[in-house]
Formats: structure tokens, sequence, C-alpha cells
């Protein structure tokens, strides 16, 4: 059976590979392939070796390791610990570093068969200073925050699944600029064991793919005890009546109308969930968190040189050193009380739609874009997808997000699989084959 590797999910060519329709070896070479052809273009790549990789496909072929992922191409972004891999951080502080032993969620995936192909370009610290990667779909337009090497390298097809973190929006922004699924779980339930920390009390294990599915599939390695999807032939949604979200893109909002209008039509209920009283201050209450923790989070690094971080970060700590303890446990008293006031009314919904940018991806390479419909209900560890989909054929991708109350994870999936069945966006929309990209 011939599978088109560029386009097929990592479910489908785990299970060629598992039939023995194909071989590990050949996955790789139509992986390398095509990240020699883009890769010039997209930069979604911090460290890259072909050989590694060949080398990774033979033990999958020779049965040195098997399992749910044996044969599919895994990009990591580079927070995660990689004991053959240099771990770098994008910070010339971390130049060459090579931990001792992979994180956990990067072993865990190895030995279910998945083949490495390499790391992904993050910005530096996972925080603000904006990395190498461009977006596939336009080149001078942004990729997203800190896992854009992640998203842009699935939509590019250099891998189908891809690891990255969100602190604020940085799984779901790059998903929705660049065109690739997303899932943020409920915080707490993925092992940060061997992650540099930013700001712990939002730092998420999360990953890109290119369906549902695919989501899943890597849930259910790395999320102990998930329970299975569940059925759900109606689903109850709800979408969001924020003021930040009303203000979003005219023809964005208009599309996600329109998606309510089909899920409508196809006997799914849509109820309209109004901002609550006191969300506007919750932005405010998320940035000083997560600069008080960031800045605690790069005490060596500070302590070592301070001239080595970026402006970016040198701004993170100079707000930090400006927040009192006082202001900063209120803040967390403030988004604790606010997420437990909302939470019963999401837990209501089997989802809750809103857009996951309120714009397509902006032209300019230097900022990444505001994360404000992502990072609150982020913060409040709320799980989240992001569906990617484009108003009309040749139009630039974006996201519609999709998210629930904590620990409804296999609901949320089972949610968003249906939601995707609906509106016909069932997989990654897709990227112009050979360059030149759009620029």
């Amino acid at each position: 059976m011939h599978v088109n590797f560029l386009t097929a999910t990592a479910t489908e060519i785990a299970h060629a590979v598992a039939r023995r329709d194909t071989t590990a070896e050949k996955v790789a070479r139509a992986f390398i392939a095509r990240v020699e052809e883009l890769e010039p273009y997209v930069h979604a790549f911090s460290w890259y070796d072909p050989q590694d990789i060949l080398r990774q496909a033979d033990e999958i072929d020779r049965g040195e390791r098997g399992g749910p992922l044996a044969g599919v191409p895994l990009g990591v972004k580079d927070v995660f610990d990689t004991r053959d891999i240099p771990t770098e951080f994008f910070s010339p502080i971390y130049a060459g570093n090579k931990p001792s032993r992979d994180a956990a969620v990067v072993a865990r995936l190895r030995a279910m068969g998945a083949i490495v192909m390499g790391k992904t370009a993050t910005t530096e610290f996972a925080f603000m200073h904006t990395g190498p990667t461009r977006n596939p779909h336009d080149l001078d337009r942004t990729p997203g925050s800190s896992s854009a090497g992640s998203a842009a390298g699935v939509a590019a097809g250099f891998f189908p699944l891809a690891l990255g973190t969100q602190t604020a929006g940085s799984l779901l922004k790059p998903a929705s600029f660049c065109g690739a699924f997303a899932y943020k779980p409920s915080f707490g339930l993925v092992s940060m064991e061997g992650i540099k920390p930013l700001a712990p009390a939002f730092d998420t294990v999360g990953w890109f793919g290119r369906s549902v599915e695919d989501l899943a599939r890597v849930g259910r390695a790395l999320i102990a005890n998930l329970p299975s999807l569940p059925s759900l032939p109606r689903l109850r949604l709800a979408l969001v009546r924020s003021r930040r979200s009303e203000t979003s893109d005219g023809a964005l909002r208009s599309y996600l109308e329109a998606v309510c209008g089909q899920l409508r039509a196809a006997g799914h209920i849509v109820d309209d969930l109004e901002e609550p009283v006191g969300f506007g201050s919750s932005y405010e209450d998320h940035r000083i968190v997560n600069d008080a923790q960031g800045a605690r989070s790069l005490a060596f690094e500070r302590e070592l040189d301070i001239e080595l971080l970026s402006e970016e970060a040198k701004a993170m700590i100079a707000h930090a050193d400006e927040v009192s303890w006082e202001a900063e446990r209120a803040a967390q008293q403030r988004l604790s009380g606010l997420r437990n006031a909302i939470e019963p009314v999401v837990a209501a919904y089997d989802g809750v739609l809103d857009l996951s940018t309120a714009s397509v991806a902006p032209v300019g390479l230097i900022s990444t874009g505001p994360s404000d419909l992502i990072k609150v209900w982020s913060g409040f560890g709320f799980p989240q997808v992001n569906l990617p989909v484009q108003a009309g054929p040749g139009e630039l991708p974006f996201g519609l997000q999709l998210f629930a109350a904590r620990y409804d994870d296999a609901r949320l999936l089972a949610s968003a699989s249906s939601v995707a069945r609906c509106i016909g966006a069932a997989r990654v929309p897709p990227l112009p084959i050979s360059p030149p990209l759009r620029t």
C-alpha cells in the first residue's frame, strides 16, 4: 500500500510500519528529503543530523525498538534535555550543552519507537526573544512564539509529530499561525522532568500533530491512565463572548460564527458563554506571575552574566524586581479565585470554542503576536486543542481553539475530533509541495 508520508498522519505512518507496508528507513528518507528541500527557507531546526535519523530507523527495522509510534518522526523543542543531542535553549550560555539523559517525555517516546528528527528552534528560554524560524506559509510572517520550530516543522512536512511547551500561548499560537493541530493537556498531567522551567505555575508539555487522532495517540503514551475517548454523538458546546475575542479580525470571527452554524445544523448545541466578572484583570495577573517566576528560573543565568541574556529577558527580570511579594500573592489569588468561579460553568460543556489567535500570522519576525485568547485559559490549567483551518483555498491558516475544564482531557479530545469532522478540518491544511514559498 502506497503511503504519501508528507501528507499522512502519524497514526497512518505507524500503522504502515507495523503492517510492514513500508519500513522506518523509507519513512525517514522521505522526511529527510523534505527537510533538505525546505529547511533552508523555514529554519525549523536548531540541530539536525540525517545520519543519526537513519541510525534510529535502522534500530526500528531490526526490531531493537518498537511500540505504537515505531517509525514515526518526531521534532523535539530545544528546551527538552536530550542525551545525545545538544540542548541550548537558544542561549549563548548553553552553547554545546549536552545533558546526561533524556527528558522523561523524550525517553518515553523513544521507547515507543519514535525517531527523533532533531531539536527544533525555540525562543530564548521559551520566552520572548525570537529564534530564526519562519512561517512556512509566508516567510515574511511570524511562525508564532517559543514552540515555533516544532509547529513550523509539522506544517512544512519535516515530521508529523513534535513536542513543545506552553506557558502563555506557545503551543496554540504557533499552531494557529502555521496551521497544525496542537494539544496542551491539563496542567500537571505530563512530566516536566528534564525541561528547563520558565514559570512553573503555568509551564505545560504539549505536542503538535496532523490530526486529533495523532494528538490522542501521543496522549495515551504520555498521560498515565488517560481514559478512553468517549462517544459523543451530540455535543454540548459554548462559544466564548469576551471583549478581546470580539475585537478579533472580522473575517476570522465570521468564520467562527459560520462554524457554530454548521455545528448547530448537525444537531449539536452551541451556547454563548459570556466573559466572567473580573476576567479583564487576569491578563496582567498572568504577566505578574509569569515574570516573577521567570526571573527566579533565570537566577543562575542572571548571576553568571546578565549581559548574555536578551533584552527581552532583562526586561522580564526588571519587571519582576518591581513586583512585591504581596502583589504576586494577590495576583495568584485572583487567578485562582476566577478559575474556581468559571470552571464549573466550563465543566458543563463538552468543549468551549473560540479563535486561538485574533488574526492570521502578522507580518514581521521580531514580535510573535499576542496570546490574549489563549493565555488565561492556559493559566487556569485547562486543556486546550488547536484545530487548523483556512477561510478559503490558498488563504493563510488560523486556529479554532477548543478548551475544557481541568482533567476533562479525554472528553475534550473526543469533542475536538467530532468538531473537526463536522467542519471538514480533520487534517493539516496543505502546504505547497515545493519552494519557492510565498515571500
